[in-house]
């Protein structure tokens, strides 16, 4: 079993297409720099005694994301030996690719070194109480080992909070912390890696401590910060279209819980961004069924929904040789219209004297004569 569990490993986004509904090759490597794609999707086992809490923090991946990837699995108790996906692959925010973009919608920090390369960490973000906030700012000043000095605002909601809390295992900050232009708002550790990958916050920016360590090694004072909110993403990949959606906060919140997820159906922000991205190839075609079934199952993976022409013919993820449907043109066939029934003429009921046979002497009487 050890050397099928090895085998598996080496699976990327490629040998998921029939599984996961990502219909396409492999992104490049986490730090690659090719196309609109990142990372590659990789495959495991699940172990005795594992939960999706565990697998997360063991992969530094958000707990969130790997629900939404796995609704096949138990959360908290997943089947020794079930198939496990590990969502690896992204696709870049439309923002510009410098310095520290966060993307609130699929709750992950990406970092456009000076080098070309790029990498992709999970964050948890501020709740619906105290959001993260949206726009462009920059790192203002580094801190290792910060002390943490909790706002009027949590000392409020818990008065018992001292006035400063010193670095150690009790300091929510964690272990680094990246002070933004923001005042109050930060880049940091944390001593909770279980909210990592959740809107659990007060507006911070919370990353895995080994991922904080290396983003406040490799960050300089003055790095731009872009704080964008983005669960619709599309981008190429060569010749192939992906599409990459992730649950809505309704929907993050139901996986969270245990719940079914709202259902959610192809809206006009679907559309728009699709229209765009195939805009970028005069000659690209897209599969809207593809789009529709990521859209209802939104499971945070890149999907692919699209070529340009002059792939379609060898490229069995998209074209009918794969069983899948036929590409299509922009704009999108609507639905089928609903089938409407004819009415259904029913024939005149007949003479109530005719079809009533009598059942006593008294009915059997005309209504003149008098009953004896």
């Amino acid at each position: 079993c050890a050397g099928a569990v090895r085998a598996v490993r080496t699976l990327c986004l490629g040998g998921l297409a029939a599984m996961v509904a990502a219909a396409g090759a492999a992104a490049g490597p986490a730090d690659s720099d090719a196309g609109d794609l990142i990372g590659a999707v990789r495959l495991e086992l699940v172990q005795p005694g594992d939960s999706l809490v565990a697998i997360a923090g063991r992969e530094r991946l958000g707990f969130v994301e790997l629900v939404a990837a796995n609704p096949w699995l138990d959360p908290w108790l997943p089947a020794p030996g079930a198939l496990l996906v590990l969502p690896d692959a992204h696709i870049l925010p439309d923002a510009p690719r410098r310095g520290l973009v966060v993307n609130l919608g699929d709750q992950r920090l990406y970092h456009y070194r000076p080098d070309g390369r790029i990498g992709s960490m999970a964050i948890g973000i501020g709740d619906e109480a105290a959001a993260t906030p949206l726009g462009q700012t920059r790192v203002v000043r580094k801190q290792a080992r910060p002390v943490w000095y909790p706002p009027a605002s949590i000392r409020a909601a818990d008065p018992g909070l001292p006035l400063s809390v010193p670095p150690g295992p009790d300091n929510p900050l964690g272990s680094h912390a990246l002070y933004l232009g923001w005042r109050g708002y930060l880049i940091h550790g944390t001593n909770r890696p279980l909210s990592i990958g959740r809107a659990l916050t007060h507006g911070c920016i919370r990353l895995y401590p080994e991922d904080i360590a290396q983003l406040y090694a490799a960050v300089p004072v003055g790095t731009p910060v872009q704080v964008v909110d983005q669960p619709l993403k599309a981008g190429w990949q060569g010749d192939r279209l992906f599409l990459e959606v992730h649950p809505t906060a309704a929907q993050a919140v139901a996986l969270e819980t245990g719940v079914p997820p709202p259902a959610a159906a192809v809206g006009g922000a679907v559309l728009e961004l699709v229209a765009a991205a195939s805009r970028r190839r005069v000659d690209a075609v897209v599969d809207w069924e593809a789009v529709r079934r990521a859209v209802a199952e939104h499971r945070g993976l890149p999907v692919a929904i699209g070529v340009s022409r002059p792939a379609i013919s060898g490229d069995p993820a998209i074209s009918g040789d794969s069983g899948g449907t036929p590409v299509a043109p922009w704009p999108p066939p609507a639905p089928p219209a609903p089938r409407v029934r004819p009415p259904v003429r029913h024939p005149a009921p007949p003479c109530r004297r005719q079809c009533a046979a009598p059942t006593s002497p008294l009915r059997s009487r005309s209504r003149g004569s008098p009953a004896r």
